[in-house]
């Protein structure tokens, strides 16, 4: 199965690491993996955990703004991917 965008970085904490994710379509679920792609940058890693104004969630869907820990930098702007 291929890739499929789901979303967009609007923000990132640089200091904590921490992305801002808007969800386009679809939904996403702790466990699953994704793929943060931007300009001259990838990051592909498990969704270890998710929150919604500063309060843990297990799934976020469509047109949710969730903050998720990412193990490299990433950009506003950059695009989102469910993997597989």
């Amino acid at each position: 199965m291929a890739d499929k965008k789901i979303g967009i970085v609007t923000h990132f904490f640089d200091k904590i690491s921490v992305a801002i994710i808007k969800l386009s379509s679809g939904g996403l679920k702790v466990g699953e993996t994704v793929k943060v792609v931007g300009r001259g940058n990838e990051v592909v890693q498990e969704i270890k955990s998710m929150q919604i104004e500063h309060e843990s969630v297990d799934s976020v869907k469509k047109g949710e703004e969730f903050g998720v820990k990412v193990d490299d930098a990433v950009k506003e702007g950059d695009i989102v991917y469910k993997v597989g």
